[in-house]
């Protein structure tokens, strides 16, 4: 699709410009073939607002898990209401659900890394890849002051881990306080988890509320020693 001369070119061109401007270079170029991953994060939806200036039906994917919040799933409705969206909610294979908790147990992401990460694969990472089937390319949220595994994110990659589609990260060099601010200007929709302390919203076992004082991160998996805190979507090892 690109190649690594093209890449590094747009890296260069688009590194200082808005976050409008990259996305309006991936419509222009991928759609109708490019949808927004919306985890229902703050940063998710600055992007879903941003589109829906530039293209009439922006289209957007949600992964249900099985185990989300409540004020999650108002939000999907929310959203729904307010933009003119073509929405597509995903779903894990109920077979793999079932023979994982059957195996070890319903709240088996408490027990080690590496079962919360195989929880994660089959909730999550899995419907991705099926989300993704005939796209060219996708957006997401990512920032690079979330997480140290973020830190050297580009605005425009090649995603190897699903198939070789461009990936755009039109938020890579924004800070927390210039989305939120951009939220507020814009009377964007947010989930409400938000507002009683969640900095990083995933599965309702799986996050917290965090102190003024810790990393947003540390309200996922809080109770993990020396893990990288991701979910395995944008940096992972495979699960068999």
């Amino acid at each position: 699709m690109l190649n690594k001369e093209e890449l590094k070119a747009l890296n260069d061109y688009f590194e200082e410009k808005e976050p409008l401007e990259v996305l309006k270079w991936g419509v222009e170029k991928f759609y109708p073939k490019i949808i927004l991953a919306c985890s229902l994060q703050a940063e998710d939806l600055v992007i879903l607002d941003m589109l829906s200036k530039i293209v009439e039906k922006p289209r957007i994917f949600i992964i249900d898990t099985g185990r989300l919040h409540q004020e999650s799933y108002d939000l999907i409705d929310e959203i729904a209401k307010r933009y003119s969206v073509d929405i597509k909610i995903y779903f894990p294979d109920y077979r793999e659900v079932e023979d994982l908790v059957n195996k070890y147990g319903i709240n088996l992401f408490y027990k080690s890394v590496e079962f919360r990460k195989m929880c994660c694969e089959i909730r999550k990472v899995r419907p991705v890849k099926r989300a993704l089937e005939g796209m060219n390319a996708w957006i997401t949220g990512l920032r690079r002051e979330q997480n140290f595994t973020r830190g050297e994110i580009k605005k425009i990659e090649i995603d190897e881990i699903n198939g070789g589609i461009v990936k755009l990260n039109p938020l890579a060099d924004w800070t927390l306080e210039q989305v939120w601010d951009y939220i507020k200007k814009n009377n964007v929709s947010y989930n409400k988890l938000y507002d009683k302390g969640y900095k990083s919203i995933g599965c309702v076992p799986c996050t917290r509320p965090v102190k003024p004082w810790e990393h947003p991160r540390a309200g996922r998996w809080w109770w993990e020693q020396n893990s990288d805190k991701e979910c395995g979507l944008h940096y992972r090892k495979e699960v068999k």
